[in-house]
This record gives structure tokens, C-alpha cells and sequence, in this order.
């Protein structure tokens, strides 16, 4: 297995774009960390976003995964480019000719993406973790390491889009075309849901039942928006008389769900590879 994940480290050590695409994505992440000191002043009102409580622990880990996992996209240009680079520069036949077998190179691939969900999983633990020690008004050791089910469901959702662009990058061959199909993917998934909702399945639970199954509302499902957990947000929203019953926690369904669909892609791609005359 090493040695399948050294071969495509040897090929993004000579990929210029990937090298710059993935500084980027891990520099922007360290931006989260700027949101601390950014401080409004209007007058005699002060107001300064770490002290609104979003890097108090354990509410972080949850804040900073979804804002994290937004810069997703990044990455995925570098996993799409990746496989499309392999029939470009026609090194997808090299290898198989060198003795590859069309299993061992999809699996250098997913290698690759585990690879890729990891150390960003790892950057965005220490970060978190610093940002929490240094602004978090909780700092016992219980607190600290609660709620630590985003962290491991944030490594489940990039696993499982990178594996999802690692299959579109086989199914398509252009990185361009690649990407645009995950637009539309997205798309056509809103409007599945909406004509559910709307149309079809009025005033019923049925059409979020179904949405659950849907591969990228899944991925979404797994890191719920955590915004309104805020105790200003809630504050606000009783005054409003307004109640927020929503459930933020990671839940075993949807783990199962993404999983499922991550094998799925994978085993997609090295299907449509083994039948595709190269």
C-alpha cells in the first residue's frame, strides 16, 4: 500500500497547480483563526466575534469543521485534476503497462484521498485546538475533548467527496467537465428535493426522509450548521418567540449513509475503469 501511495506522491510532486491549490486551501483554513481578532467599533459599542463564544470548547470542534469543510472544493480541484492529469499525460496506460493492475491504481487513488482527508483532519484539530486554549472559557480537560464526534465526521465527509470527484475525475477524464458535473449534481439534488417538498409530497416529512439518501445532502447532513446553537442566536430567537428544536448531533444513520456512498464511488470507479478500453 505504501508503495501505491508513493507513486502518486512522486506525480503531485511535479504537479505545480496541486502544490499551489493545496497551500491555498490549508492558508485559508488558518484564516479561521483571524476571525478572533477581527473587533467592531461603532461608537461606544464594542464588539469582537471570539467573544460571542464560538471558539469556546466544545462548541469549536462543531464551528470550526463546517466552516472548514466549506474550503473542501479546493482539494477536489486537486483530486478531479489528479485523474484527469492520468489520461492527459497518458500516465494511466504507463503505469498499467509497467505491470499496475487497474485495482491497485484505484486504490493508489483512494489512498491518496485518505491521505488528503487526514492531514487536513489533523490541521484542522491542532488548529481548533489552539484557537480554544487561547480563547475558550473552558478549559477543563472533560470539556476540552467533548464533542469530539465532528472531528471524526469531518474526516467521513471529505473522504466521501473526494472519493465522489475521485469518481467523476474517471467517469468524465476532464477536471473542467469533472467539476461541472458536480455543480449540476448539486443542483439537480435541489430540485429533487424541492419538487418533494412542494410538489409532490406537501406539507410531510416524506421528501427530507428521502433527501437523507441523496450523496451530497448526506455529506451536508453529516456537519450541521452550528449558528444557531449560539447562545446569542438562541437569546434572540426567544425573544423573538421564535424556538429552535434542531438536531446537531453526528448521527449513526448518517455515517452509514456516507460510507455507503463512498464505497459506492469507489467501486464505480474501478468498475468503469476495468470495462473502459484504455
Amino acid at each position: 500500500m505504501l508503495r501505491l501511495l508513493n507513486i502518486e506522491l512522486q506525480k503531485l510532486r511535479y504537479n505545480r497547480a496541486a502544490k499551489v491549490i493545496s497551500i491555498i486551501y490549508f492558508v485559508l483554513i488558518t484564516f479561521i483563526a483571524l476571525i478572533a481578532s477581527i473587533e467592531f467599533n461603532f461608537g461606544d459599542f464594542h464588539f469582537r466575534v471570539a467573544d460571542q463564544g464560538i471558539f469556546n470548547f466544545p462548541f469549536i470542534w462543531h464551528f470550526n469543521t463546517y466552516f472548514a469543510a466549506i474550503l473542501k472544493l479546493f482539494l477536489a480541484i486537486v483530486i478531479v485534476s489528479m485523474m484527469s492529469n492520468e489520461y492527459s499525460y497518458r500516465t494511466l496506460k504507463q503505469n498499467l503497462i509497467d505491470g499496475l493492475s487497474k485495482k491497485e491504481f484505484v486504490l493508489s487513488k483512494f489512498l491518496t484521498v485518505l491521505l488528503f482527508a487526514g492531514l487536513s483532519t489533523i490541521f484542522i484539530f491542532l488548529v481548533s485546538l489552539i484557537l480554544g486554549i487561547s480563547f475558550s472559557d473552558y478549559n477543563e480537560i472533560g470539556i476540552i475533548f467533548s464533542d469530539m464526534e465532528y472531528i471524526g465526521a469531518y474526516f467521513i465527509k471529505l473522504v466521501a467527496f473526494f472519493s465522489f470527484c475521485l469518481f467523476l475525475g474517471v467517469l468524465v477524464k476532464r477536471s473542467a467537465f469533472a467539476l461541472g458535473f458536480l455543480i449540476v449534481w448539486q443542483i439537480v439534488e435541489w430540485l429533487l428535493y424541492g419538487l418533494m417538498k412542494w410538489q409532490f409530497f406537501k406539507d410531510t416529512t416524506v421528501s427530507d426522509t428521502v433527501a437523507q439518501f441523496f450523496p451530497l445532502n448526506a455529506m451536508a447532513n453529516l456537519i450541521k450548521e452550528p449558528v444557531s446553537r449560539l447562545g446569542a442566536i438562541q437569546s434572540a430567537a426567544n425573544q423573538l418567540g421564535e424556538n429552535f428544536n434542531k438536531e446537531y448531533d453526528v448521527t449513526i444513520l448518517n455515517i452509514i449513509i456516507v460510507l455507503v456512498w463512498t464505497a459506492l464511488f469507489v467501486y464505480w470507479s474501478y468498475a468503469i475503469l476495468k470495462k473502459r478500453d484504455l
